[in-house]
């Protein structure tokens, strides 16, 4: 049966002593914010945004031409924002997943599962080079059916997988309930070695550390207010000071975009995340998840869960919500309903967690497009390259959105940028009002679905014709 709706007194009172942070960022390990930037400065390259996009754009800039001077400008703390608030899953896969990938990249899409291959084993290889110690542990991937409808559309999912050569293993609902005990579970697909469990924030405290030692200059609280051209390069002012720069790089994601042109192209959804205590060790050997497996359900609105190192679960997903106005505000990053329905639905999947308390609640702005995956650009004849709308994966996909932004800047014709992916863009989002209404009636739609066998109704069927869709 689906999900309930509304949360219980259980929910609430394993909520009763959460702190609104994120688990990832409640650490001592945290650095010291560096001073904000003053004065002016001249760069070879400027990259706005010290998230996991920026930095590896500075960092592989950096590795492939020692001499190019380097400048990241982050408008708060490095990681503060989606860097340091997902669940910390790093996929192989540059599409938003298999299906998202079939119906949107067909022709080439071969060769982005090669390529989101080499990219998740070249991410794994930089840790090592760079030493980043971030916990990154591969894990195999399973995505399970918590209602009946699920079945059939996982059997799908795994055919697809096999057509293209991808690993995949049906499991059987007592074969899935063996690997992660779970009573909600019908039904799953297993993969193998394409999915890893990072620490995030201290990935990317561990770039932004390797950028540092190889020169590269980050400097926090300096908002980028402008950008305009400036002779054969561009200039960008903050409120302290400007760095004119040869080539820029813009990596904000789900920011308000520095680009107008991006804000009919990019909406901030937020998700959101609760973390347990540490689990007691007989709750542990009950749930059994011996193999650390990443976890998803096949739902519309779906949650995604794994174990961290102390074997903590974080759960989140199901809620995405949008504010009307691409509303992007710090008060959105607490949602208390959310945070209880989630707790709701923990204790639903796992009721082996009744007594366990959430000690972490946390939300955050995901850069969601109509084709739930990233889209690059240019701007300024050239002297800036952009990509964003992750929506959600974006922990590996954002290395190879890095390379291509760099490939862009550089005019360099690539494998990378010969792809239809990073040619095309997705459909826009209608104007205010009808944006707010068409997000919400989707949603609605959506959760008619998964309450009533899967079926898509009119709307839904719609958007699918036309390829516009929401998701997070």
């Amino acid at each position: 049966m689906p999900f309930a709706r509304t949360a219980g007194p259980r929910a609430r009172a394993a909520l009763r002593d959460a702190v609104g942070v994120p688990l990832w960022l409640d650490s001592p390990a945290r650095p010291e914010a560096s001073a904000p930037l003053e004065g002016h400065h001249d760069t070879d390259l400027a990259v706005v945004g010290a998230g996991f996009t920026g930095l590896w754009t500075a960092l592989l800039a950096r590795v492939a031409d020692p001499r190019r001077d380097v400048v990241v400008l982050e408008a708060g703390r490095v990681g503060h924002a989606a860097s340091g608030r997902n669940g910390g899953f790093c996929s192989s896969s540059l599409t938003h997943g298999l299906g998202n990938g079939a119906s949107r990249f067909a022709d080439e899409l071969p060769r982005l599962l090669d390529l989101g291959h080499a990219n998740l084993d070249g991410l794994e290889a930089d840790l090592r080079t760079h030493g980043i110690d971030c916990g990154f542990e591969r894990v195999p991937d399973l995505v399970v059916a918590t209602d009946p409808h699920h079945v059939p559309e996982l059997r799908s999912l795994h055919d697809l997988a096999l057509r293209y050569g991808e690993p995949s293993r049906w499991l059987e609902a007592g074969e899935v309930r063996a690997q992660v005990a779970s009573p909600r579970y019908l039904a799953g697909v297993a993969t193998d070695g394409e999915t890893a469990l990072v620490d995030p924030a201290r990935l990317v405290w561990g770039l932004a550390a390797a950028c540092r030692r190889l020169g590269v200059r980050i400097v926090e609280g300096s908002p980028v207010t402008a950008v305009r051209r400036h002779g054969a390069g561009v200039r960008l002012a903050t409120p302290a000071g400007a760095v004119t720069a040869a080539r820029m790089a813009l990596a904000t994601n789900a920011f308000p975009p520095l680009l107008r042109r991006l804000r009919h192209y990019v909406v901030p959804v937020y998700d959101y995340v609760v973390a347990t205590e540490p689990l007691p060790r007989d709750v542990r050997t009950a749930l059994g998840w011996r193999a650390r497996q990443g976890v998803s359900d096949a739902g519309n609105q779906f949650h995604y869960y794994r174990l961290t190192a102390d074997d903590r679960v974080v759960f989140g997903g199901y809620d995405a919500v949008y504010h009307r106005g691409n509303g992007f505000e710090a008060e959105h990053e607490q949602r208390r309903e959310s945070s209880e329905l989630l707790v709701e639905h923990l204790l639903e999947t796992f009721p082996q967690l009744s007594d366990v308390r959430i000690t972490h609640t946390w939300g955050g702005a995901i850069d969601t497009c109509s084709r739930f995956s990233p889209f690059w650009g240019t701007a300024l004849d050239g002297r800036l390259a952009y990509v964003t709308g992750y929506t959600g994966l974006g922990v590996g996909s954002s290395r190879f959105g890095a390379r291509v932004v760099l490939d862009l800047l550089d005019g360099l014709d690539t494998e990378r940028t010969a792809l239809g992916m990073v040619h095309s863009r997705p459909l826009p989002f209608p104007p205010e009002p009808l944006r707010a209404a068409g997000i919400h009636l989707t949603q609605w739609s959506l959760d008619r679905a998964d309450r009533h066998g899967g079926r898509r109704n009119l709307w839904l069927r719609g958007l699918d014709r036309i390829g516009l869709g929401f998701d997070s």
